[in-house]
């Protein structure tokens, strides 16, 4: 039977997980060669991925729906846009997650949109939260440039996409046809993600 309080509760316990897993990496993952354990004075963040391991969710078909910052639908139906898609799921409180989304906008400006695109999912603020919430989300995205659709919280992604995320940011990676190919935890810099990129359209 399904909990009625699941839709009010379900947030507020997301936000709290992640609010613990802005400062390191997800459980039970795969860490990077790579990746910098978050300090207090540098602000970096450990990156670990999934990609190639047994236990991740790599070929999991998505399947999604939400709206926008201007109540827009936007779905795993929209993947098929794109050669790739680039979901990154961030939070207004999460400093690593701020500091990278002014390259992403510069990314998803850079790319031929039939090749990549960006959502972003906010995974702090719900469909229908208060005004002040949404100003600063969208006073954030005006900072950052991160000029990209940002998909806010709802029930649908926090049974499904967000469902073992356990910190933010984290960045899922799908083809057109909506097969996951790649899960990284944790900020990365200009280069390393275009890096990430041009390597995934080009399988």
């Amino acid at each position: 039977m399904k909990n009625p309080f699941k839709k009010c509760i379900l947030p507020l316990v997301l936000s709290a997980v992640l609010l613990c897993g802005c400062g390191g990496g997800g459980a039970g993952k795969t860490e990077e060669g790579s990746g910098a354990q978050e300090t207090e004075d540098s602000g970096a963040q450990k990156t670990e991925s999934t990609a190639g391991t047994e236990e991740d969710a790599s070929g999991a078909q998505a399947v999604f729906e939400g709206k926008d910052m201007e109540g827009n639908r936007v779905s795993s139906d929209d993947f098929s846009k794109s050669k790739l898609t680039m979901i990154n799921v961030w939070a207004t409180y999460c400093s690593p997650c701020l500091n990278e989304m002014p390259e992403l906008g510069e990314l998803a400006q850079e790319y031929d949109p039939e090749d990549f695109q960006i959502i972003g999912i906010v995974s702090n603020v719900p469909e229908g939260a208060d005004e002040e919430s949404l100003e600063l989300v969208e006073v954030l995205i005006e900072q950052t440039s991160a000029a990209y659709p940002h998909v806010l919280l709802n029930e649908s992604l926090l049974d499904g996409m967000l469902a073992d995320v356990t910190g933010v940011p984290t960045t899922f990676f799908y083809n057109q046809e909506g097969k996951l190919l790649d899960t990284v935890v944790g900020a990365k810099d200009k280069a390393a993600w275009k890096e990430i990129i041009d390597g995934l359209i080009e399988e």
